[in-house]
């Protein structure tokens, strides 16, 4: 094996690593929020703390996932040209894939950021007014279980734009 070839199949299995993981975590998340939903919304603090911990606790590993992926995405290019002196040349099929696949990180990335900086604070701040075996204000509830359904919502998406980052993947490499 030559070293480009070396490199490329690191890159490879660094990026298939992090896409998974991009898939996994909004996945996962989902089924977590589909368990707990049959309570409905009212607070119970123990079972709400256990759910936010998870899903909060998730983020650094989404970050990272989406990290590698990114730069393993990068690193693919910048090897070819590091060897050949010039890009890849792809097929039509291939630059439609590449840009759905980047359209979909880069949603993927904005619906991370509302969350993990807008959503997930607010919501650590509400959950730390709840206090185990009182019943919190209804309006912190209201709002609590609000901002909970928009991170769900916001986390169907992601699922849905990873699956098309997985499916794009597959038609990137491909030639004519």
């Amino acid at each position: 094996m030559s070293p480009e070839q070396w490199i490329h199949g690191a890159l490879l299995a660094l990026h298939n690593i992090a896409l998974v993981g991009c898939a996994a975590a909004p996945f996962y998340n989902r089924n977590l929020v589909l368990k707990r939903a049959p309570f409905g919304p009212k607070l119970h603090y123990e079972l709400d703390k256990v759910v936010e911990d998870t899903l909060q606790g998730n983020a650094p590993f989404c970050m990272a996932f989406m990290s590698t992926l990114i730069l393993t995405g990068v690193g693919f290019p910048l090897t070819h040209y590091a060897f050949h002196g010039a890009l890849r040349q792809l097929t039509t099929v291939s630059y439609v894939a590449m840009g759905l696949k980047l359209t979909s990180v880069a949603g993927m990335v904005a619906i991370m950021m509302t969350i993990f900086f807008k959503i997930n604070p607010r919501l650590r701040v509400l959950f730390g007014g709840f206090t185990p075996g009182q019943a919190p204000s209804a309006d912190a509830e209201k709002e609590f279980f609000q901002l909970r359904a928009r991170r769900k919502a916001l986390c169907e998406t992601c699922l849905n734009f990873a699956i098309l980052v997985l499916v794009a993947s597959a038609f990137i490499g491909f030639q004519a």
